[in-house]
């Protein structure tokens, strides 16, 4: 797939810093809303889903027994950001009665993408085994990601969880959030002097050439906004496994107005059109 394209077209079309020149404006505001989503629910911090580095996640719980799980996996090209900079995706499900774990992993150079889809499988699987021990629903758990969290939530998608120990994963439904599903440009990317992708993991790693094992809505969404190759990355997934498409769905969703950075803060609008499809995905599963 990186046949044909040039370091060059790579650089623009996966560089979002260089494309939203305000960046750091959404990462300041995403620590601000982040430590006011702590300081209202006061989530149990850094619980271990696994002994390993960055193995931790924040559990935030409602009022009234959960609903169901979100499991949120943070983007920043593999490489990048912490759980504590998204803790403001909890608010709104949680109001609407949903537990949220807010999960880390450890970072690249130091591992490597495969590592890091070993440890979001750890933190679903702990989820199942013991979040309800902690106040979780572990039996309806819909998984979200942005960016390279995004990538992450459709690997799990594409495990084969019975091999792993478990033969019905509690995943109801997921959210891929401006991911990234076909790696093999990536290679050609400057981020790669940190991912260290070759060709052969690249190809292993991207969802779009692997089969969706498991049997639940995937809903694919991407800012109108967003590059070029954001949205294709996106389209792809939506093309490539039509049987995880929710039910209703028209196509994949296009957030108006929104670009890769402001795309995420719309998991904070409790009437956003994010929310209310990522909210349906457990209604769905009633």
């Amino acid at each position: 797939m990186s046949a044909g394209y040039t370091r060059e077209f790579v650089e623009a079309g996966y560089n979002n810093r260089a494309a939203v020149p305000d960046y750091q404006r959404w990462f300041t505001r995403w620590a601000e809303d982040s430590a006011a989503a702590r300081a209202r629910h006061r989530p149990a911090l850094d619980l271990r889903y696994g002994a390993g580095a960055n193995e931790t996640l924040d559990l935030f719980l409602p009022d009234a027994p959960a609903r169901g799980t979100l499991l949120f996996l943070h983007g920043g090209w593999w490489r990048s950001l912490d759980k504590s900079d998204h803790s403001f995706v909890a608010p709104a499900f949680v109001d609407a009665g949903y537990a949220v774990a807010v999960a880390n992993y450890a970072l690249c150079p130091t591992v490597s993408i495969a590592t890091i889809v070993g440890q979001a499988r750890k933190a679903l699987a702990w989820l199942a085994r013991e979040g309800a021990m902690h106040g979780a629903n572990a039996r309806r758990i819909v998984v979200a990601g942005h960016s390279a969290g995004g990538h992450l939530a459709a690997m799990l998608f594409a495990t084969d969880w019975e091999a792993l120990g478990i033969a019905v994963p509690p995943l109801v439904g997921g959210v891929s959030l401006s991911g990234l599903h076909d790696l093999r440009p990536i290679t050609l990317y400057s981020a790669n002097e940190d991912l260290r992708l070759t060709d052969a993991d690249a190809a292993q790693l991207s969802t779009v050439l692997n089969p969706a094992r498991l049997q639940a809505p995937l809903l694919v969404a991407v800012g109108a906004d967003e590059t070029g190759e954001f949205i294709r990355q996106s389209q792809l997934l939506w093309d490539a496994w039509p049987a995880q498409r929710p039910p209703g769905t028209g196509g994949m969703l296009k957030v108006p107005g929104r670009h890769h950075y402001s795309v995420v803060s719309d998991f904070a609008e409790r009437d956003g059109a994010l929310t209310r499809a990522t909210l349906a995905l457990f209604d769905a599963a009633r």
